[in-house]
């Protein structure tokens, strides 16, 4: 048998398998094996997948993900979104579905010092939610908001996403961390535009919040100085090349850690941290073990390279070729975590995209946003189920239909990267002309 039948049969055990319940990297790692030994013999394709653990994980590149993963746990007890609710809520609270509008502000800022989708939607779902429904907001929009709001921790840098993206394409992850800025902050605004449209239009769903005195506003900034302090520091460190995206995460680690024993933290919750951080970590450095092995079959195989030559051919324009990809990442999306959506895909179709001339920092950009899309649309939609988990008397299809706005949100974001690529692309321009 041929190797391009044998690449082809592997790739439909795989979908197969995860169609069936296997986790990602079980599947990936036995169809990875199994083909490298059906084409290149026993012991060449076992000695093959058995240096992939090794030989891809010590790379410097992959360190910085425990670190982005620590600050997120770390700022989680320092107590830091509190400081940045009460400020959200005290200087947009008097807009149409200000509370919603604040809780947006408040993750995008929580997400700037965590990089994780599901933390930041389960730490709003404490803190947001309460105070939203206690002022009258209907239940749909609040846990909608909350779920919505957590995924831009996927975008905004550090993000664990992008590192990922930027491992797999071997691409710089410091321009590509340093990309996700600008998008991130683009999504936000067009949520809260969202928010604001749907309350004047029916101002049942979330009432203006009214009577805080300019003194209380100033008074809540301060509170809110750590964030802009921790994401000055990792993102000027990146932009101005000044440190390594480890470095600069270490270094936001650092400070972080600082805060949080200002904050009162104790062992207990340090402990607690750490061992989130390393449980994460490793679950991450598995599924990429695994689907590293699958990534080297398929190379064996041929599929890449075929599958590129092919999409060139189609008689369609590149942009309608990249409406395709999308539509099958939000299909996909659907069934499949980001991680293991990413990692099984991209070495198949990224090849195409860049033989179509599209930019390769832009696209991860855009692969990513599709990411944040999956987290929110059933019937996976993670960060709807972190919102059920906390908070379990609002229903989880209450908190689908939430997130029926911010899907609408998402698409729009999506036309405007599509539309003007500079919004990606200008940051990590200016950062190259550096």
């Amino acid at each position: 048998m041929d190797p391009f039948t044998i690449g082809i049969i592997g790739t439909v055990a795989l979908v197969v398998m995860v169609f069936l319940g296997v986790r990602v990297f079980y599947a990936a790692a036995l169809v990875g094996m199994l083909g490298l030994v059906s084409m290149v013999g026993w012991e060449a394709g076992a000695g093959m997948a058995g240096t992939i653990p090794h030989s891809k994980t010590v790379t410097y590149t992959l360190s910085v993900l425990p670190m982005f993963i620590l600050i997120g746990y770390l700022a989680f007890h320092a107590g830091i979104t509190e400081s940045l609710f009460d400020a959200g809520r005290k200087w947009l609270g008097w807009v149409p579905g200000g509370l919603a509008v604040a809780t947006v502000m408040a993750a995008t800022g929580f997400a700037a010092v965590s990089g994780a989708s599901t933390a930041t939607a389960a730490v709003f779902a404490r803190v947001a939610i309460p105070d939203m429904l206690k002022f009258g907001y209907d239940r749909r929009l609040a846990a909608g908001v909350v779920a919505a709001g957590g995924t831009l921790a996927s975008l905004i840098p550090p993000s664990a996403l992008l590192v990922i993206y930027a491992i797999i394409v071997e691409e710089s992850v410091g321009a590509l961390l340093v990309a996700g800025f600008l998008p991130g902050v683009v999504s936000a605004l067009v949520y809260m535009t969202i928010i604001i449209i749907m309350c004047a239009i029916n101002p049942k769903l979330g009432r203006p919040l009214t009577g805080f005195t300019w003194r209380q506003r100033w008074r809540s900034l301060p509170g809110t100085l750590p964030i802009f302090a921790v994401v000055i520091i990792i993102f000027s460190a990146m932009y101005f090349g000044w440190a390594t995206p480890t470095e600069a995460g270490a270094l936001g680690a650092g400070v972080v850690f600082l805060l949080a024993l200002a904050h009162g933290m104790r062992w207990k919750s340090l402990r607690e941290a750490l061992l989130e951080t390393a449980k994460l970590t490793v679950m991450i450095f598995s599924i990429i073990w695994g689907v590293l092995m699958f990534v080297r079959f398929l190379g064996f195989a041929g599929l890449p390279e075929a599958f590129a030559k092919w999409v060139v051919t189609l008689p369609l324009s590149p942009i309608m070729i990249m409406i395709c990809i999308l539509l099958f990442y939000t299909v996909l999306g659907m069934f499949m975590d980001a991680i293991g959506m990413m990692l099984l895909t991209l070495p198949v179709v990224y090849p195409a995209v860049i033989a179509l001339g599209f930019d390769s920092i832009w696209f991860g950009i855009v692969v990513v946003k599709m990411c944040e899309i999956c987290l929110i649309t059933p019937p996976i939609g993670l960060n709807c189920f972190v919102v059920n988990g906390v908070r379990p008397d609002i229903p989880l299809s209450d908190i689908f239909r939430g997130i029926a706005p911010f899907f609408v949100a998402d698409v729009i974001t999506l036309s405007l990267f599509l539309a003007f690529p500079q919004i990606v692309l200008w940051l990590p321009h200016t950062m190259h002309m550096g």
